[in-house]
């Protein structure tokens, strides 16, 4: 697959699910990929990029911004406390706020600098106990507590359990997203991103289907 495959099945899948062409956007996971993949999708236009390391980003992004202009980076995987102070520098989003220490640091850094990327809670919707993200039954609370802190969240992530049906863990956050009043949903990867845009999707994470495995 590519690029442009990728771009040609979400718009399908939105046109299936009777959305506008463009209300799920594309993040392009660069996370161990070579370079060369990655300026080949930066070469071909896109401009969306996901990374899980807060370390691996600060490696290699800062030079591909001078480069390319308009790119918007999400950070994708956990991050520490100690790292949140870089995350600000580095990235537009955060998909991975997961409890309460994280949303204070945020918001202590957030009110130092003026400014803070989108955020995201992650919920834990197959409640695994080795996986990140607020428990179902915790999340309008923690919601909730964010937002009393002035914090910009925008939406909600996912990551279901591989061996489980994504489309019961897409509609499970759709459904606490719609009872917060949350518009963003970040859902859906390379082997299920078309049913995650079926059920209101409004970033995909693909990175495998557009780069090819890693290493």
């Amino acid at each position: 697959m590519s690029l442009a495959d990728v771009t040609n099945r979400i718009h399908t899948a939105e046109t299936r699910a009777g959305r506008p062409q463009g209300s799920a956007r594309l993040i392009a996971v660069s996370k161990m990929q070579p370079p060369e993949r990655v300026e080949a999708v930066l070469d071909a236009g896109h401009r969306l990029f996901g990374e899980n390391r807060v370390q691996e980003a600060a490696g290699k992004w800062p030079a591909w911004r001078e480069k390319y202009p308009g790119v918007a980076l999400h950070l994708l995987g956990p991050l520490q406390t100690n790292k949140t102070r870089q995350a600000f520098g580095l990235f537009d989003a955060i998909h991975s706020l997961d409890r309460p220490k994280l949303a204070r640091t945020i918001a202590r850094i957030a009110q130092e600098e003026g400014r803070c990327p989108m955020l995201f809670v992650q919920v834990n919707t197959g409640e695994e106990p080795q996986k990140a993200g607020v428990l179902p039954g915790d999340a309008d609370g923690f919601i909730q507590d964010c937002l009393a802190m002035d914090l910009p969240v925008v939406g909600l992530m996912c990551i279901p359990p591989a061996a489980e049906e994504p489309a019961l863990h897409f509609a499970l956050l759709k459904k606490i997203a719609e009872r917060n009043a949350l518009r963003e949903l970040s859902m859906g990867m390379s082997n299920d991103f078309e049913t995650a845009v079926s059920l209101g999707a409004t970033y995909v994470r693909v990175g495998s289907a557009i780069f090819g495995a890693r290493g």
